[in-house]
């Protein structure tokens, strides 16, 4: 049966844009992970332009739901039912998949989280903000700077025998001590696997501490695809993984499947055609209080499509002209 209804996730992070088309039942029928490149509107219009191309002219997108760090700008410009936190969703989507799970890691390109679940419900959390270190940005510079791709890195890490000791708390220290140990002689097999096993005790010893990992643990994110790291967190652990099989995508999976169960009568996607416009970003500071918060304007086409930024968040989803907004 063709399906010609689907609930739209977009998970925009530092390193890449995800978007997952899924049905009704919450199947996916369509997942693309794209490279951001410095620049998320331009990876989100591409991204749905490729998207559009693959889909019958009549396909309703019957919900929108963005999550990510970019969640609020690219909710703006593709018109999003919902703006979720990547928590949430990342929870949804490895409840949908593995009702059982009580434990789920999650490393990105510029922050790890770890999320607790008991009996299908969020009950704590905690996350990384603070350094690059454990994180898949952290991988892509090291991946760089030996001349490897970040597949090759994740390869060589599996043919090590005897991973040597790296400092992982800090990126400055890490890439320090990776040099050290090129220059006596240590083999990259085994300089890139203890980077991985520093990674993973940085994870646990930071991230996790004070939480109880119970399995049925659940491995997703960016990260999760490196092999090295799947292998360090095994053997530091002694507990298995599951891998899901969307895993680079799952924070865009169960923003989908938000969006699928938010009960949205009338979708507010802005179409395909923002895929062909102009959308530039500015600036102003807001002086209101001594915060003096820098508030990011959406602008299509000369006019205001939306605004984030501020700690009190009074600017969220104003779009008038300053003169003509009156603010309590």
């Amino acid at each position: 049966m063709i399906k010609t209804t689907g609930y739209l996730g977009i998970d925009v992070g530092s390193i890449s844009t995800n978007l997952v088309l899924a049905d009704s039942d919450g199947e996916i029928l369509l997942k693309m992970y794209t490279r951001a490149d410095g620049n998320p509107i331009k990876s989100v219009q591409q991204s749905l332009m490729k998207m559009g191309d693959l889909l019958p002219k009549d396909f309703l997108i019957a919900g929108v739901c963005t999550t990510g760090s970019g969640r609020s700008l690219i909710g703006a410009v593709v018109g999003a039912d919902v703006v979720k936190n990547e928590i949430s969703a990342h929870a949804h989507a490895a409840c949908h998949l593995y009702p059982n799970v009580r434990t789920i890691f999650e490393i990105g390109g510029q922050d790890s989280k770890v999320t607790i679940i008991r009996d299908g419900i969020l009950v704590d959390f905690a996350m990384n903000l603070v350094c690059a270190a454990g994180t898949g940005s952290f991988l892509d510079s090291q991946a760089r700077r030996l001349n490897i791709s970040i597949q090759e890195l994740s390869r060589t890490a599996l043919l090590s025998n005897n991973p040597t000791t790296i400092a992982g708390r800090c990126t400055v220290f890490a890439e320090s001590d990776m040099i050290h140990k090129q220059q006596t002689g240590h083999s990259q097999n085994d300089i890139v696997m203890g980077l991985c096993y520093a990674m993973a005790r940085n994870f646990l010893s930071n991230v996790c501490t004070g939480k109880e990992i119970q399995e049925p643990i659940v491995f997703q994110g960016g990260v999760s695809e490196n092999m090295g790291i799947r292998r360090a967190f095994k053997e530091i652990l002694k507990k298995d993984l599951i891998i899901p099989r969307y895993n680079m995508v799952m924070g865009a999976y169960g923003a989908a499947l938000i969006a699928l169960n938010a009960d949205i009568k009338k979708s507010s996607f802005r179409g395909y055609e923002i895929c062909r416009r102009e959308i530039a970003t500015k600036s102003f500071y807001c002086g209101d209080c001594p915060n003096n918060c820098e508030v990011i304007e959406l602008v299509d086409s000369n006019e205001i499509i939306g605004r984030s930024g501020g700690r009190c968040r009074k600017w969220e989803g104003t779009t008038e002209s300053r003169e003509n907004v009156q603010l309590s």
